[in-house]
Formats: C-alpha cells, sequence, structure tokens
C-alpha cells in the first residue's frame, strides 16, 4: 500500500478568503516503510502572509519572492501523490486549501487523485477528551519534536509519519480472523467450558450506557467503543 502524509503551509486560514499555500511537504510510506521519497516546494502566494501565519511558519513575502508559484508545480505535485492515499493531520484544512489552488487550474479535486486519511480524526477516536495536536501526539508517541521550532511542511509531515505509524501499531487491519496463540487458546478453553464467560446482565450493562453518556457529555464527543 503507498501512502503519502502531507502537511502544508499557507498565508492564513482560510482559502475562500483568498488565502494561498505556500509550502507543500510530503514523503512516502509503502508497505508502512518509509523509502526515502520525499516532495517539498516552498511557493511564492502571490499575495501578503498574515502577521500571524509568519508567527507558526515563519515564512516571509521576501523569502517566497522568488519562489516558483503552484500552477508552476501543479503537475509534478499531482503526479507524486496520484494513486496513493494521503496521510493528513486535520485533512480539511489542507485539502481544501490544495482544492483551492487546483481549482484556480481548472483541475479536479484531490479526491479524484487519491485517498484521504485524516489523523486528527483517527487521534480522536483513539484518544476522546485529549488533546490531539501533532506535539500532544509526538509526546504520547515518544517521537521527538525538539526540532519544531516553527512550523515547517517536510518536518511535520516527518513528524506526522512516526506519529501515524506509532498511532496504527498493530491495526493494520480491522480483521479479528487471525488471532494470537494466546486468544487461540482462550477460545479453545472456553469453546471445551474450561473458562466461563461472564456477560453483563441488564443492570450492568445500563450503568456502562450512563458512564459512557456522561463521558460524551463531558468530552464533548461520543466515545470511540
Amino acid at each position: 500500500m503507498r501512502q503519502i502524509v502531507l502537511d502544508t503551509e499557507t498565508t492564513g486560514l482560510d482559502p475562500a478568503l483568498g488565502h494561498r499555500v505556500i509550502e507543500i511537504g510530503a514523503l512516502e510510506i509503502v508497505n508502512r516503510q518509509a523509502v526515502g521519497a520525499t516532495y517539498h516546494v516552498y511557493l511564492n502566494p502571490e499575495r501578503e502572509i498574515d502577521a500571524g501565519a509568519v508567527q507558526v511558519h515563519g515564512l516571509t513575502s521576501e523569502f517566497l519572492a522568488d519562489k516558483p508559484r503552484f500552477a508552476d508545480i501543479a503537475h509534478e505535485f499531482l503526479e507524486f501523490v496520484r494513486g496513493a492515499e494521503l496521510v493528513i493531520h486535520n485533512a480539511p484544512f489542507d485539502v481544501g486549501f490544495l482544492n483551492a489552488e487546483l481549482a484556480k487550474l481548472k483541475e479536479g479535486p484531490v479526491k479524484r487523485y487519491c485517498a484521504v486519511r485524516d489523523t486528527l480524526k483517527l487521534a480522536k477516536e483513539l484518544h476522546p477528551g485529549q488533546k490531539n495536536n501533532l506535539d500532544a501526539l509526538c509526546r504520547r508517541y515518544e517521537v521527538d519534536n525538539s526540532g519544531r521550532a516553527f512550523h515547517g511542511a517536510l518536518l511535520d509531515a516527518q513528524l506526522l509519519a512516526e506519529v501515524y505509524l506509532a498511532m496504527t501499531r498493530g491495526q493494520e487491519t480491522l480483521s479479528i480472523d487471525i488471532a494470537s496463540p494466546a486468544q487461540a487458546e482462550a477460545a479453545t478453553l472456553v469453546r471445551r467450558g474450561v473458562l466461563k464467560v461472564l456477560r453483563a446482565d441488564a443492570v450492568e450493562r445500563d450503568a456502562h450506557a450512563a458512564y459512557l453518556a456522561g463521558m460524551a457529555k463531558e468530552c464533548g464527543d461520543a466515545p470511540a467503543w
């Protein structure tokens, strides 16, 4: 399976207000192994960059003045991602900006070229009610992000790749057809009646449902189980 872990930096927060992509960083993963292929480019947005955005990524109009425009690199970018699954943290943000850039060139949206997986959505399902930004996930999965003074598209893509592989380790498939030896032995003992399965009664099920409802109310999101 070919995946592209991708991140962008932008001039602001909303492409509908004319904000543009100014940096794309991506790296390729094949069958859960980074193969060394990367794509990285700075872009001239042909507009000013919001001061708040500069504080986040450190990219200035002066630095980007001699860089290519998105139209100049659109073909090579699409060829790099074509047919892969894009792995993006908070995918609607980056995909929204890329779609806006592609629309200016009368190209189809990202989904025409590749699938998209949102690691923020995945993280919220795995860790409901907790911080799930990239820095928090790096701490949780012990990924070294000490060099992240500013947000940078390629650096963030590299960090996200490590986090994503850690989050999904041992969960490449939702299938439960293949059991570990210990699980297989336990199932055999259950079938033979050596181990008894104690099922929750109605009172216990109601108490569990009430607990999950309380957790959902506190966290503002339904639990993933």
